[in-house]
């Protein structure tokens, strides 16, 4: 089946406005076939975090104090977490500027050094350059709106699959539009203008609260590779370089686009 690539998705608790930090509630992660875009295999887990009483006692996506109370601690879901993602093609939604983050800080924890990705694709930032705003903000939830895939659950496992969806139904559109572009000529937009949450509630975001939004701040520029959480390590530091460059030359998408051919037949 050829190199995986592990699509994956963090639930943390909510960011304060006291910039304390974010525990770790939940891990998700599909390997997923490049040549077929399939998932080939799947793990998830809650997660108690070092303090609990950063769970709120309710929350919408299910995972609350109870919840995680009894879940496994970081440390002892490590080595797993570790073989999944170690080697691989990292890729998920804001994960360079959110979930790196979160792993990093999560093996930081334990006295471990954090697992390393082959290369990072970031369907925020391609669909930023090459789908533009004809879907609004481009968040999970307004995507999976846009292309009529239900609701949100923000939810790691049930998270990363609709990822994987937006992005075949991106593609298939794109496809289309680049087979026949004087009748479906390309609505990309670009990034300008693209609202985000803290934005939409006039907050502004302080540049130290960067990584801890699943939402980036407004004006950001999504390809900068200062803000990949592994920039000081020489082989990362590579690996980051060229999924950079990819971006730059619209690289995976035109690999999306070459996959998503699969779909149409």
């Amino acid at each position: 089946m050829g190199e995986m690539i592990v699509f994956f998705d963090i639930e943390t608790t909510a960011p304060g406005g006291d910039g304390r930090r974010l525990w770790m509630l939940e891990f998700g992660a599909i390997l997923v076939c490049p040549r077929k875009l399939k998932e080939v295999d799947n793990f998830c887990t809650l997660i108690r975090p070092g303090d609990l009483s950063t769970v709120a006692p309710k929350r919408f996506s299910g995972i609350t104090r109870d919840a995680v109370a009894t879940a496994p601690t970081f440390e002892e879901v490590a080595d797993r977490i570790f073989g999944i993602l170690n080697g691989r093609v990292w890729a998920g939604h804001n994960i360079q500027r959110f979930d790196c983050h979160r792993i990093k800080e999560a093996f930081a924890d334990i006295g471990r050094p954090p697992p390393e990705p082959k290369g990072l694709i970031d369907s925020l930032a391609i669909l930023t350059h090459g789908f533009g705003r004809r879907a609004g903000n481009l968040k999970m939830a307004t995507l999976a709106s846009y292309f009529g895939l239900g609701q949100q659950k923000h939810r790691s496992l049930d998270d990363v699959r609709m990822n994987l969806e937006v992005l075949k139904n991106c593609a298939t559109v794109l496809l289309l539009e680049s087979s026949l572009p004087q009748i479906y000529p390309n609505k990309s937009l670009g990034s300008q203008g693209m609202v985000t949450r803290s934005k939409a509630n006039g907050r502004p975001l302080s540049c130290g609260m960067e990584a801890y939004r699943k939402s980036p701040p407004a004006g950001a520029s999504l390809g900068n590779h200062r803000v990949s959480p592994y920039e000081k390590d020489h082989k990362i530091g590579k690996a980051m370089e060229r999924a950079k460059d990819a971006l730059r030359g619209s690289a995976s998408l035109k690999t999306l686009l070459k996959h998503s051919r699969t779909l149409l037949r």
